[in-house]
């Protein structure tokens, strides 16, 4: 996870304490004290959505052997022995999850900080509200475009539609949320249109991520950028970070491995 605004503008911002310096334990913005690793979990195979570069290969099925309650209790408590800091609620779908909001209030209360990577469509009003009285840092909504762009991609017709309430639910309850935009060949023409996105709709996030060639994803290694649309796209996302500084803009920009 590279933080461009940090690198241009060596502005701290959340979760920098934990990635950057050796003492972070100390300086912690709400998570637990220790050094142990920030942990991702895919908490569920199962998602309602059908994205093609899904590198879980994930689908609206039920899968076996995932935790019960109790399972992922005990692996939280084993978390918080381990010191972790942050928990990322991952998927698949983990809103799908009928405990989801009982395992986040659960990490919270053993000082482990949840923090959720989802694709938006189930956050309801009431689901952000619970979201943010659980206390739940962070949540980022994965978007790879706009409107058709984005469904095309997501494999369900109504997606953007769905993550677009999603985000403006957290914004109503005052949640902090983030965009999550996976960039290959079919949406690199979209990068400067999310930027005027996320000034438009005041999302203060965004995490460009990179193709994994996992899962569906293995199926679209010719469909990745190539070394000169990865430049494009470098030059872009610079260029409009320094925009969105000559405005006044607090917008955090970041690249980041996919997960």
């Amino acid at each position: 996870m590279i933080s461009v605004t940090k690198l241009l503008f060596a502005r701290d911002y959340y979760g920098d304490k934990l990635r950057y310096t050796k003492n972070a334990h100390s300086m912690r913005n709400g998570a637990a004290e220790g050094v142990g690793p920030v942990v991702v979990w895919n908490s569920t195979k199962t998602c309602n959505l059908k994205c093609m570069h899904c590198y879980m290969k994930s689908d609206a099925k039920k899968y076996k052997n995932e935790l019960t309650t109790e399972e992922a209790k005990k692996f939280i408590d084993d978390l918080a022995d381990f010191h972790v800091p942050v928990l990322l609620f991952s998927g698949g779908e983990p809103l799908i999850r009928p405990d989801f909001f009982e395992l986040a209030a659960y990490a919270q209360a053993k000082g482990v900080r949840p923090t959720l990577s989802t694709n938006g469509t189930l956050i309801t009003r009431e689901a952000a509200q619970r979201i943010k009285d659980i206390g739940v840092g962070y949540v980022g909504i994965s978007l790879d475009g706009l409107r058709d762009v984005n469904d095309k991609f997501r494999g369900v017709e109504g997606a953007y539609e769905k993550a677009m309430q999603g985000i403006k639910n957290c914004v109503a309850v005052g949640q902090r949320v983030g965009l999550r935009f996976t960039i290959n060949h079919h949406n690199i023409q979209e990068l400067d249109r999310i930027f005027d996105f996320i000034e438009e709709e005041n999302i203060n996030r965004v995490c460009f991520y990179h193709l994994v060639y996992s899962g569906r994803g293995e199926h679209m290694v010719d469909q990745d950028v190539t070394p000169e649309e990865s430049r494009h796209a470098m030059d872009t996302i610079i260029r409009r970070t320094r925009d969105f500084e000559e405005l006044g803009l607090k917008k955090e920009i970041l690249t980041v491995d996919n997960h």
